[in-house]
């Protein structure tokens, strides 16, 4: 009797090849530790979110050493705005078991300048998951490059 060997699976379409190496990157910052380098952060969620045409807001649900529970795209918007709800976040924090969170949304403009409405829902965010003793170690805008909230010295 012959084996017959089948091709590797073949990614059907951008999305979907983005989604698989975000994946490979994420098994491979775990196995390397954390999330810590705001390098590799950006990287993955280029990848995650990079491709989309309109706003999505995520968070990275992290573990107390920073390694990646899961990553969770929360709100969906428009080709310029979301709209983000405190209670939901804090919602999935509680029950990922989070110890930190990284948010992170897209601009698809492709300039990654983060609004005044970036920050203000940042500080909002982060307020509120203070309540509940979750850190919040960065807000990641994706563009063409991605900006970074904790280099800039806002959080």
């Amino acid at each position: 009797m012959r084996t017959r060997h089948y091709p590797p699976h073949q990614p059907s379409n951008l999305n979907e090849l983005l989604e698989t190496a975000a994946e490979a990157l994420a098994q491979k910052y775990k196995r390397e530790g954390t999330f810590t380098n705001p390098n590799n952060v950006k990287e993955y969620l280029k990848l995650k979110l990079g491709s989309y045409d309109r706003e999505v807001f995520a968070l990275m649900l992290l573990d107390n050493q920073h390694q990646l529970i899961r990553f969770d795209e929360l709100f969906f918007g428009t080709i310029d705005a979301a709209s983000v709800y405190p209670r939901e976040v804090v919602k999935a924090a509680l029950n990922a078991n989070a110890g930190a969170v990284i948010f992170a949304h897209n601009h698809p403009s492709g300039d990654p300048e983060p609004s005044s409405a970036d920050r203000r829902i940042t500080t909002r965010l982060s307020d509120a998951l203070s309540l509940i003793d979750v850190r919040v170690l960065d807000h990641i805008v994706v563009g063409e490059d991605c900006v970074s909230f904790a280099e800039r010295g806002w959080i």
